[in-house]
């Protein structure tokens, strides 16, 4: 039986639609706020944890955007769960407190922008997120994409 490991995280805007993008210390890319589903949370659950953990925050977490199935062969197999932060309001922007043992920054970025800033499976993921969110709907993914049809 399959035993993935799972992550969940959100995604943020601001006014302007951009995404705020977090740079982790132990990682040479910039990632979302979120982290692992601990055994007995709801993706949902681990979502809100980490986003306070990390950010000093805990602003309202809305609907699912985006499942991801994320098979790596260092790491094991993964599903990826991405939320709706919504806009995250001046009152929250303002409180936020980095975890300094975990991140050394965080920028809202224009989903244009994450090819240089993210691994390219994670653009991918954020980016059909993104677009689920205008559509209103939710997005399956395999390797941060929409699998093709086959019948």
């Amino acid at each position: 039986m399959a035993r993935p490991r799972m992550a969940a995280g959100a995604l943020f805007f601001d006014e302007h639609d951009r995404v705020l993008m977090v740079e982790p210390a132990y990682k040479d890319y910039w990632d979302i706020p979120g982290g692992y589903v601990e055994h007995g949370e709801s993706p949902r659950q681990a979502c809100i944890r980490e986003v306070r953990e990390e950010l000093g925050i805990t602003p309202p977490i809305g609907r699912l955007l985006a499942v991801d199935w994320a098979p790596a062969k260092r790491e094991g197999d993964k599903v990826l769960y991405l939320f709706d932060g919504g806009l995250l309001t001046d009152a929250f922007l303002h409180s936020i407190q980095l975890r300094a043992d975990e991140l050394k920054a965080f920028e809202f970025r224009s989903v244009d922008e994450l090819a240089s800033l993210a691994i390219p499976r994670l653009t991918r993921r954020i980016t059909e997120a993104v677009t689920a969110r205008t559509r209103g709907d939710v997005a399956y993914l395999e390797h941060g994409q929409l699998p093709t049809a086959t019948f």
